[in-house]
Order: C-alpha cells, then structure tokens, then sequence
C-alpha cells in the first residue's frame, strides 16, 4: 500500500475549493460518538462536500443501520501530538531506522503537512444497527492505540466471517459515494484530500488543511 508518508502524497497539487466544515451529526442516519475531544479542532466536522457524500453513503445502507463517527475534522496541532506520540512508542519498540520509523508512524498516524483529517476530508466511522449499537467489524476503531494492529487493515486476514460482510457493506457504501479507504485503517475514509487525489487519479485535491 502507498502509506501517507510516501513523497508521491505530498506532491500531489492542492487547490482548496474553500468549503466550510459541517456537522455530521445533523445527518440522516449519522450519529457522533461520545468520547475524547480535539480542544484546538472540532472532531464532529468535515467539509460540506464529504458530509453531503456521507449523506448519499447512508441513504445505501440496508434499512435501520447507520454511520457511527468517531472522528472528522482534526487541528494539525493535535495531529502532530499524536504523530509524535505513537512515532514514540514505536521507537521505544525498537524501531529505529529514521526512514522506517516514519514509514511505520504513517501506517496509523499521518504525518501533519498531508493529514488527511487536518482538510477535513477524512472520516473515522463504524456502522451501527437498528438499536444503535456498533456492530461487529473484527477490530475496533483506532485499534493501533491498543496494539490490536493486526486487525486494522481493512483485508485483515482470519476475520470472522459476519465482520468481513460489515467491511464490504461499509466499503460499498462509501466507495460507492467517492469515498477511498486508507488500507491499513479499515475505519478512515476520505475524499477530496491528496491522498484521495493520488488513488483516484484526480488532477488536486480540493480540500487543503482548514
């Protein structure tokens, strides 16, 4: 996989179309989930063009399921803290290699100048059922902060067979509204950003850090 750290990332050309951030939790069939918050950032924001995607992603899902966002919008100071953080406690696990500990860093973490949370194009979600309640998607949301990395990327091999069904109705949903998955993550998709841009083909992004 091309991971975020990669120099094709960041020469990818950006013309910011110079859309506002938007609640996604105003959403059909969207919900935010309780939890830590960004004090610099607003980690129930994106861009009004990725919520109108998300919207389009919800109305094709079965009826009574939903999207559960854990995270949108991301200030490049707290991206950078948890960028530094978890380069740390890589290092600390032997990794010592300059180049190979960025690359290792960026699986998880992106680097800060081509995050794609920092545009506000990226999304960090799960489904939920009729009742609200996060379905089984064989890892859990961010699962690299305990050390479940294994189960992370979105191919993950000796997933149980009912989390693999909820992966590809999530990528269907959202591939199908333009989104793209960041393969080592099988929870944040993005559209708009560079990385976006370089999967797609697409000439820029249109989204640059907000």
């Amino acid at each position: 996989m091309i991971v975020l750290s990669d120099p094709q990332v960041a020469d990818v050309l950006v013309r910011d179309c110079g859309e506002p951030l938007a609640e996604v939790a105003t959403l059909p069939r969207v919900s935010l989930a309780p939890g830590e918050r960004d004090p610099d950032g607003a980690y129930g924001r994106a861009r009004a063009g990725v919520c109108a995607r998300l919207r389009t992603a919800a109305a094709g899902l079965p009826p009574g399921w939903g999207f559960l966002v854990v995270e949108g919008h991301r200030s490049s100071a707290e991206q950078a803290r948890r960028f530094a953080r978890y380069q740390e406690r890589l290092r600390a696990a032997g990794h010592t290699d300059p180049a190979e500990l960025r690359r290792r860093t960026a699986a998880f973490v992106a680097p800060v100048e081509v995050a794609p949370h920092c545009t506000g194009a990226a999304l960090d979600l799960t489904l939920v059922d009729d009742r609200g309640a996060a379905v089984d998607m064989g890892g859990a949301v961010n699962g690299h902060r305990t050390g479940d990395e294994e189960r992370c990327p979105f191919d993950a091999p000796g997933l149980p067979a009912r989390a693999r069904r909820h992966r590809a109705l999530l990528a269907r949903a959202l591939g199908g509204a333009g989104f793209v998955n960041y393969p080592s993550e099988w929870w944040h998709w993005s559209y708009g950003d560079r990385y976006w841009a370089l999967l797609t083909g697409a000439r820029c992004a249109v989204y640059g850090p907000v």
